[in-house]
């Protein structure tokens, strides 16, 4: 009885210790999504995504319009990805130097991204940008099956 108690002990121990943790990143991502993008209601960002917010949902992502756009929001665009950390761009290494908390954000900003383009889909963007930001097929594919977390809830 008494290793079955010990071993009991042990097992509560690591649950506890696993909810702690799984703690840091609910909050983590809480404050995430509190703060998200919040840099677009800033000069410089707010005048332009003024602009091309609309251009963009009545575009095709990943098009030559769309390519096009981006190319004339420079300076926005610049000053966000320097500031908003679930962008691959903030990082010298793109997705190589992000962290879990970093990667779940920029999967949800992409799955509300796809929701606001007239012609979103959210797989299509995941194919995408596999090859815009250089990630493997395996991330690939547990970026597919999250998504269905998202559109089921």
């Amino acid at each position: 009885m008494e290793k079955f108690e010990s071993t009991n002990n042990e097992t509560r121990k690591h649950i506890l210790q696993v909810n702690k943790f799984i703690s840091i990143f609910i909050s983590e991502l809480l404050k995430r999504g509190n703060e998200h993008d919040i840099t677009k209601l800033e000069h410089p960002e707010v005048e332009i995504f003024s602009e091309y917010t609309p251009k963009l949902a009545a575009s095709t992502y990943g098009s030559e319009e769309y390519k096009n756009f981006l190319k004339e929001m420079g300076v926005a665009l610049d000053h966000h990805y320097k500031n908003n950390r679930h962008h691959p761009e903030y990082h010298k290494n793109g997705i190589k130097d992000m962290t879990l908390i970093d990667i779940i954000e920029m999967f949800c900003d992409w799955k509300a991204a796809s929701m606001r383009h007239n012609n979103g889909d959210m797989l299509s963007s995941i194919e995408k940008n596999k090859d815009r930001f250089k990630y493997s097929d395996e991330l690939m594919q547990i970026f597919k099956n999250t998504m269905y977390i998202l559109e089921n809830n």
